[in-house]
């Protein structure tokens, strides 16, 4: 289904209005409850007989009379069941002498279409809220005070939240008291920005309020300050005249800090509109002579790295640790799970899971879940095979665990994990006995790459076929990986580095699946390494940690597709291989991971690599 379009979509003031509430604005100063909380309406029961006395118009005592000419006959009981504005309504014309007859109501402005549904719904307890009438439907249920119709235009409207409308539905929102829809669409904002700053037709109608609002939020999801003084000098360009006052303001949220001296003097301070506004130099001259806090902290990441568990002096370790983006820097977070490495880790839902594994003489079985919000391990149901070198990934909201060691022997066996039953199930085995090898979905199909079988290091590659139930072949790679990272990214899967038999590798190569080529060769990494971690943030690929042929590495780097050069990263606290990272989106606690929550307790500077601990 297509999406809610933004242009003349969702517009505060196109609403239907009747009566003594025509053009009701927002009263400063009253806090209305919110009525649009994403559940189900179950203040009254809705009886099959009352659609039956509707269909056959029995006992109807009531006539509403909409736009042109619409009657429809109704109980009043019923309406003022779900409606206050009704109920009042009619109370008020029973107590009036003469008025106990059947009485009719006069809705002139009300589609009838869209009264029809607010009937639908006070008759049956659910009515058919579409991208096409919600725009009309929300304002008349709001008028008429129907909370249940009001809901569910709210929960169609969060779950069509897109880059190319979200603007206008929190206007829409803001403007009908719906707070936890504006909440979401806030949310989704923020998280979105440089998306709707692409997409978005209604970005250059925000008010200078609302602008100020998403720039200045710590919350605010973009790469780099750049972005954030881009899109505040092309909303101020579309209507400089009258836009040009707010750019103090404006400016104000861009975090001067953080940016570099030559992108400040080349495309800030030459600006005209800066160099004519006494303001901006003032504030420009405090920036840059005292970094002030609020210009210089990073923002909240939207992405978070949490790298867990491995192998470091000998011996497995629990040791859990996350990654700030906007900070780069990485901090300690303190877990009860048991030491493991050599194990499968993934995401699912934001929950992290902990696939099998290895601790030194036992070999696991065991699904370990992580719930970041709530800070806690719990165990899920084992495996039907102990697995230590496995492949992880996740499908189709179910969790795969691919071949590995049970310590006796390498595995071609794969089974899978459903959350909601909290079982596995066995598929196909692979074609080929792997441990140590990576695996990555692209495209809603499984890839599985290198490995090792005691005997050989792989080149080959094979891919499941989730609908099919069968794996199959693929073109080989060009080197044998033994403990590489295989990851999908864009339309292409990539892998690095890993161990050829004689030396860990810094190569990389890549494999389109939708092109009959070979696989490419890429840039290499810029330190060798194998079984280590791979991740994709901010469309940047990390690799991180492993062993270099020497000792276990702390060292993180990071790979532009577009430009297809590396670049250092900060390194992790605890050198180790054989760990597993994943990274979980939009947590509601990601400060709490981030370095503004750690900021009071660090006198380091982001990027310095020194212990830090989440608590």
């Amino acid at each position: 289904m297509e999406g809610p379009r933004t242009s003349g979509r969702f517009k505060a003031n196109s609403h239907t209005n009747s009566g003594h509430k025509q053009g009701r604005k927002r009263q400063g100063g009253k806090a209305r409850k919110c009525v649009c909380l994403p559940v189900d309406y179950k203040s009254i029961q809705f009886p099959i007989v009352w659609s039956e006395f509707r269909t056959n118009q029995q006992f109807c005592d009531a006539i509403v009379r909409c736009q042109d000419d619409a009657v429809f006959s109704i109980h009043r009981v019923i309406l003022s069941a779900v409606s206050p504005y009704f109920r009042a309504l009619f109370t008020n014309s029973l107590q009036v002498p003469g008025k106990s007859e059947k009485s009719e109501v006069s809705l002139d402005t009300a589609p009838g279409a869209m009264f029809s549904l607010i009937l639908d719904y006070a008759y049956t307890g659910t009515c058919n809220v579409t991208v096409d009438n919600v725009e009309q439907l929300l304002p008349l249920a709001d008028l008429l005070e129907v909370l249940g119709v009001v809901q569910l235009c709210c929960q169609l409207l969060i779950a069509e939240l897109k880059a190319d409308n979200c603007l206008g539905i929190y206007k829409f929102a803001r403007h009908y008291f719906c707070n936890e829809l504006e909440s979401k669409s806030r949310k989704y904002i923020r998280h979105h920005f440089t998306e709707i700053l692409k997409e978005s037709g209604e970005f250059s109608e925000l008010t200078c309020d609302e602008l100020r609002s998403i720039l200045i939020d710590d919350d605010l999801n973009v790469w780099n300050e750049e972005i954030v003084f881009e899109a505040l000098k092309r909303w101020i360009e579309n209507n400089e005249s009258e836009r040009k006052s707010c750019l103090p303001v404006l400016l104000e949220c861009v975090r001067l800090g953080l940016m570099s001296i030559q992108y400040i003097s080349t495309k800030i301070v030459n600006w005209k509109l800066v160099q004519e506004s006494k303001k901006c130099q003032k504030l420009l001259r405090t920036t840059n002579a005292h970094l002030a806090e609020s210009r210089s902290r990073p923002r909240i990441p939207y992405e978070i790295i949490f790298a867990i568990g491995g192998w470091t002096g000998g011996s497995p370790t629990n040791f859990m640790e996350t990654y700030d983006v906007r900070a780069d820097s990485w901090f300690v977070v303190n877990t009860d799970v048991a030491p493991k490495a050599y194990h499968g880790l993934c995401t699912l839902n934001n929950l992290i899971y902990m696939v099998g594994g290895y601790a030194g003489h036992q070999y696991f079985n065991t699904l370990c879940c992580y719930d970041p919000i709530q800070k806690n391990w719990c165990e899920r149901a084992c495996m039907y095979h102990a697995r230590c070198y496995v492949s992880v990934c996740t499908h189709g909201g179910k969790i795969y665990a691919l071949g590995g060691s049970n310590g006796r022997e390498r595995m071609n066996s794969a089974e899978r994990y459903t959350p909601e039953r909290n079982q596995w199930d066995i598929i196909p085995p692979m074609n080929t006995r792997r441990s140590d090898a990576s695996a990555a979905v692209l495209k809603d199909k499984i890839y599985v790459a290198g490995g090792f079988n005691g005997f050989e290091i792989f080149q080959s590659a094979e891919v499941f076929d989730v609908e099919a139930n069968q794996w199959t072949y693929i073109r080989s790679m060009m080197n044998p990986r033994a403990a590489p990272s295989l990851i999908a990214h864009r339309n292409d899967l990539y892998a690095f580095g890993g161990f050829d038999g004689s030396v860990r590798l810094t190569s990389a190569e890549k494999y389109n699946p939708n092109q009959a080529a070979e696989w490419q060769q890429v840039a290499d990494m810029i330190n060798p390494r194998s079984n280590f971690a791979s991740v994709v943030v901010d469309d940047m690929i990390f690799v991180i940690g492993g062993f270099d042929d020497y000792t276990t590495i702390t060292y993180v780097e990071c790979y532009d597709a577009d430009a297809n050069e590396w670049y250092d990263v900060a390194p992790m606290n605890l050198n180790r291989s054989g760990f597993g990272a994943c990274v979980l989106l939009g947590l509601s606690n990601a400060k709490e991971y981030s370095y503004l929550s750690k900021v009071k307790n660090c006198s380091d500077a982001p990027g310095q690599s020194s212990a830090r601990t989440c608590d």
